[in-house]
């Protein structure tokens, strides 16, 4: 049911006092601002704190979502498509759906917001990945990734040579 009023979420906080991790795939903290349930769907907003230097996700497609990054500290490399983008604060990505991407954190730490339109299944798939509890294998991933309507199409992004 879409929310009929506004609210606020403290810095630091989170939509619903939790906080996930990304385990096993990062250290990364999301923090859900504005849920899947306040807008039926059609948006989910999260703040990530990224705790993982040279980290990132596999490279992935999500069929059913657009997405879009803006960087709040620190430095990133994103892929899109066939191109490559250094990300650096203040900087805004757009990643459209049925496109494949990932991104590296480049930094010792970094901060992102990150929108799903539609939110699609990541509440769900974040709350999964807070639960693992040891690293999962590719086989894990690529099934956890499929079971929230995304395909891992390739390993995550490497750090650039000095």
């Amino acid at each position: 049911m879409r929310t009929d009023k506004g609210f606020k979420v403290n810095a630091g906080e989170a939509r619903f006092g939790e906080h996930f991790k990304m385990k096993g795939v990062t250290l990364n903290q999301l923090d859900i601002k504005i849920s899947e349930a306040d807008t039926e769907n059609d948006l989910a907003v999260f703040e990530q704190t990224g705790l993982t230097p040279n980290g990132g996700p596999p490279l992935h497609i999500h069929p059913f979502q657009d997405e879009w990054f803006y960087v709040i500290e620190g430095e990133y490399l994103f892929q899109v498509g066939d191109f490559k983008y250094q990300m650096k604060s203040g900087d805004t990505i757009f990643l459209p759906r049925n496109v494949q991407h990932a991104f590296l954190q480049l930094t010792e730490k970094g901060k992102m917001l990150v929108s799903y339109l539609p939110a699609g299944k990541m509440e769900a798939f974040f709350k999964v990945t807070d639960k693992w509890t040891s690293p999962p294998t590719k086989e894990e991933i690529a099934k956890v990734f499929a079971d929230h309507d995304m395909k891992v199409v390739g390993a995550p992004l490497k750090a650039p040579s000095s």
